[in-house]
């Protein structure tokens, strides 16, 4: 498995769709010291963004966040990455559609593992009958970032119709749902 970075800091990596949303969901938390888009979870090494579109590399758009553990918990970074995208369609959020965009957890050790399965456990239990959790969980191997012009897309581009549309609400929904753990 990967370790975790230096100091007291861990790594954390998730995807639930774009990862223009994630990276822009994530950045607002306090104790959450970086957040890069980019690729993980498939099975070519150094990937591109095209290539992870046409979907022949099997990797996932995720973000990769650095945090201090001491500010912010692990369960507290699931408890936004659930309530911030669809954990029971497969293959999509929203319009954007294709396996990069599958709900995935990339586990940097073993108790992000196992916080991880317990609380899709919690999640799949209270879940409606008939919307499965299709939460992917896997072990982090490599992690390629993504090219500069995915980094603080939504900051960058916030009058474009996709960030009005798409990543507004879900920046929205953290910052009345996950007040206290803002910046």
């Amino acid at each position: 498995m990967v370790e975790n970075s230096d100091n007291n800091s861990e790594i954390a990596v998730f995807g639930g769709g774009c990862f223009w949303c994630t990276e822009a969901v994530f950045s607002q938390l306090e104790g959450v010291e970086s957040v890069v888009p980019g690729y993980s979870g498939g099975h070519v090494d150094n990937p591109n963004y095209y290539q992870v579109c046409d979907e022949t590399t099997g990797h996932a758009e995720v973000s990769k966040l650095q945090f201090d553990p001491n500010q912010i918990s692990y369960k507290d970074l699931l408890s936004v990455f659930f309530a911030t995208h669809d954990p029971t369609t497969l293959n999509r959020q929203g319009a954007d559609r294709g396996a990069r965009y599958r709900s995935i957890i990339l586990y940097a050790n073993y108790d992000q593992k196992e916080q991880a399965e317990d609380y899709v456990k919690e999640l799949s239990a209270s879940a409606a009958p008939g919307s499965p959790l299709v939460t992917e969980l896997k072990q982090l191997e490599k992690f390629w970032e993504a090219e500069p012009e995915h980094k603080e897309y939504y900051l960058r581009n916030q009058a474009s119709m996709y960030c009005q549309l798409v990543i507004s609400p879900k920046v929205q929904k953290v910052r009345e749902k996950f007040a206290k753990q803002l910046r």
